[in-house]
Order: structure tokens, then C-alpha cells, then sequence
């Protein structure tokens, strides 16, 4: 009898436990699809944007470029005499004046071909003086022997000897001249060349290099050996720069320039573009076009050498509507004959353009006219365009992430 209602007992259980397997298994199934099914949903339907304002405001436009800091004039000091080195009195940095004595070549070379040359000259004006004196005995026979010849007492022969000894004495002493003229030249230039062993600066300024040492032979037959390399005036500098032909019809002379330096990343300098040089180059097949800017350097922070990252302001706007660059190209998911139909909207020659602002869970086109622009943002205008209005830059979608559909561009 126990045994029969310990049966029944395990029987019921058995029972039990497959009537709950089969209600509350497939409940949670249905629940856990439930929630798949709305979360999905939620994910695929659930767009975000990137947005930004409209604003108000000033805009530049600028050209970008790199370029070397230079003094504004900058003079290679050379020798034009060959020699050794036997004095510097110039070093790197030193301030000099016009006239200054800045270095000496050893001048005993020198001295003697001076005196060699005296020499010389003082031997062709005693020729020269000589040949006078044969002129004067030359002439005084020919007018003796005319007056003879003019009494019968000499033949005509003697007259014609006379005559020719005076032509010859004459030419004889233009010759002797003409050496006179030819020592006293090489004279000179012996001079000159000993005047040229003592070096003199020659400007004011002040000395950015010293190419030579005492005792160091410098050889000038060739070209003249730079010994001193002086700028003028560090006060005021010049930036080279180097503009793309791209960018060239944007700029001017007369433009105003920013420009920075590594040496002082925080601060922002200031300059005048004065030149562009119409001889151009190419590298790397990008034809380039040198540009010249004026730089106050009153404090003398700016070194010559220095790289300059150069901003040339070509235009600027004030009180303007502004978007960010990305506004503008923003295209929405839509279909192809959307997107076409807002194209051949476009006035493309009129610079229109379509700005995209969200509205009740989607977006909708705002036509703008599209005015200058700049590195980040572009002026804007429209009827009821105002300042604060949202515009739409990117979309951005919840996980699981898909590719946004390329679309038929606008413009």
C-alpha cells in the first residue's frame, strides 16, 4: 500500500515538471525575440547627427606657404688679392662700420712689387727725358743745316739726313712716353693690389660668419675667397616664399602677412608681401613663384635662417554668416531622383548651394547662396537664414553600424 502511493507521488511530479517545461519555456523564448526584435529595430531606426550653427562673424581667406627669414641686404666679403691671413679683427657677430679694417693679408709680397714698379717708372721717365734731349739735338741740326742749304753751303742730302734724325728722335720719345705711361699704370696697380691686402668692411652691420683664421692662405686667381659674409641691418628682414601657381592670382603686393616661427610657436608676427618675382620655378613638376615679405624685427628675436610658416591675408569679411565647409558638402540618405531633382535646382554658375537641417525626426534642404571661402568655413546667405539656425555635418549611426549609401552628388 506505501509503495503504491509513492508511485503515484513520482508520477504527479513527472507530470508537473513537463507541463511547466512546456509553458514556461517557450514564454522566455518569446520574450527574448520580443526584445531582439525592439532593440533592432531601435538600432536601425535611430539616426544621430553631427551638428553645428550658423554664425556671425568675421571671415578670412588666406594662402598658406613656408619660406627662410634673410637680412634685407646681405654682403660676401671677399679678397681679391692672393696671400696669407696675418690678422682677423672681425669675429662672428661683431658690429661693424663702413671702412672698418676687418682682416689683414701679409703685404711684404706686395711692398716689393711696389717698389719693383717705382722703379720701372722711375726708369722710363729718365728714357723719356733722354729721348727729349736727342729731340732737342735733332731739331737744332735740321735748322742749322735748312739755313745752309738755304746759302748753298750744304747739299740737299744733308738736309734730308737732318730732317729724318728729327722724325726719328721725335717718334723715339712718344715711345719713351708711352713706357712712362705703362710703368706708372702697373705702378698703380701694384698699389692698389698692396691697398687690397688690408680688408675694410663694406657697410655697416654686423657679422653673421667668418670663413678665415690667422695664418690661413687665401688664392684668388680663380674667384674671390669669401672671408666675411656681413648683413646690413638686422632691425629689418625679408621672408623668401614660394607660392603654387595654383594660389599665385590670389595675391598682391601690398598684402598683409601673419607668420610664425618655431622658435616662438605662440606668437604670430607680422609682415608686408612687397614682391613677386616673375621668374619662375619648377619642383617636382609645380611651378612655383617667389614671393618677397618685409619684416619689422625691431627686437631682434627673428634670426636669419629661421623657417616662417607664412599666412597671406587675401580677403576678409566682416559681420557675415558662416557655416562650418562640411554643412555644405553633407548629402542625406535620399533616392536618386531626390537628389537629381535638387541638383537641377541648383544654380551651380550663381553659387547656390543646400545646407541640410533636422526636422521632426528628419531633414530638410535649405538653399543658400555660397560667398567666401575660407580653410574651415564659408559665408552664407538666405532669406530667413539666421544666426543659431542647426545645420546637419555628418550622420551617426547606433551599433550595428552600416555604411551610408553614396548618393548622386549636388555639385
Amino acid at each position: 500500500m506505501v509503495v503504491k502511493d509513492d508511485l503515484s507521488w513520482s508520477q504527479e511530479m513527472s507530470l508537473g515538471l513537463k507541463i511547466t517545461f512546456w509553458i514556461v519555456v517557450p514564454l522566455l523564448v518569446l520574450g527574448a525575440s520580443i526584445l531582439y526584435l525592439a532593440e533592432n529595430r531601435e538600432a536601425a531606426s535611430e539616426t544621430s547627427y553631427t551638428l553645428a550653427t550658423v554664425k556671425r562673424g568675421e571671415l578670412t581667406l588666406s594662402v598658406s606657404a613656408t619660406g627662410t627669414l634673410s637680412p634685407l641686404i646681405t654682403v660676401l666679403v671677399g679678397s681679391q688679392v692672393s696671400g696669407t691671413i696675418e690678422s682677423v679683427l672681425a669675429d662672428f657677430n661683431s658690429q661693424v662700420k663702413k671702412g672698418q679694417v676687418i682682416a689683414q693679408i701679409e703685404p711684404s709680397l706686395f711692398k716689393a712689387q711696389v717698389a719693383q714698379e717705382q722703379a720701372n717708372l722711375d726708369s722710363a721717365r729718365a728714357a723719356q727725358e733722354k729721348a727729349w734731349v736727342a729731340v732737342q739735338d735733332a731739331q737744332r741740326r735740321f735748322e742749322r743745316n735748312k739755313h745752309l742749304f738755304e746759302r748753298k753751303m750744304v747739299a740737299e742730302s744733308e738736309v734730308d739726313l737732318a730732317r729724318f734724325d728729327y722724325d726719328s728722335a721725335l717718334v723715339e720719345h712718344k715711345l719713351r712716353k708711352a713706357a712712362v705711361a705703362q710703368a706708372t699704370a702697373a705702378l698703380q696697380q701694384a698699389q692698389v693690389n698692396l691697398e687690397h691686402t688690408t680688408i675694410y668692411a663694406p657697410i655697416d652691420g654686423v657679422v653673421l660668419s667668418r670663413d678665415v683664421d690667422v695664418g690661413q692662405t687665401v688664392a684668388a686667381s680663380l674667384q674671390a675667397p669669401t672671408l666675411f659674409t656681413i648683413a646690413q641691418d638686422l632691425s629689418r628682414m625679408q621672408i623668401e616664399t614660394d607660392v603654387d601657381e595654383a594660389f599665385i592670382g590670389m595675391i598682391r603686393e601690398g598684402q598683409a602677412v601673419r607668420f610664425t616661427v618655431f622658435a616662438y610657436p605662440d606668437q604670430v608676427f607680422e609682415g608686408k608681401l612687397v614682391q613677386i618675382r616673375l621668374s619662375p620655378k619648377v619642383e617636382s613638376e609645380v611651378v612655383l613663384y617667389n614671393c618677397i615679405i618685409n619684416v619689422d624685427n625691431a627686437d631682434l628675436r627673428l634670426k636669419p635662417g629661421m623657417t616662417a610658416t607664412v599666412t597671406v591675408e587675401v580677403e576678409r569679411r566682416h559681420d557675415v554668416l558662416k557655416v562650418p565647409n562640411a554643412a555644405l558638402r553633407y548629402i542625406p540618405e535620399l533616392s536618386s531622383e531626390r537628389l537629381r531633382a535638387l541638383r537641377k535646382e541648383l544654380d551651380v554658375g550663381n553659387h547656390e548651394g543646400l545646407l541640410w537641417v533636422p526636422a521632426d525626426g528628419d531633414v530638410k534642404p535649405l538653399k543658400v547662396s555660397v560667398g567666401l571661402t575660407a580653410d574651415r568655413e564659408t559665408e552664407v546667405a538666405a532669406g530667413g537664414l539666421k544666426e543659431g539656425v542647426t545645420v546637419i555635418l555628418a550622420d551617426q549611426r547606433k551599433a550595428p553600424r552600416k555604411e551610408q549609401k553614396t548618393g548622386v552628388r549636388l555639385f
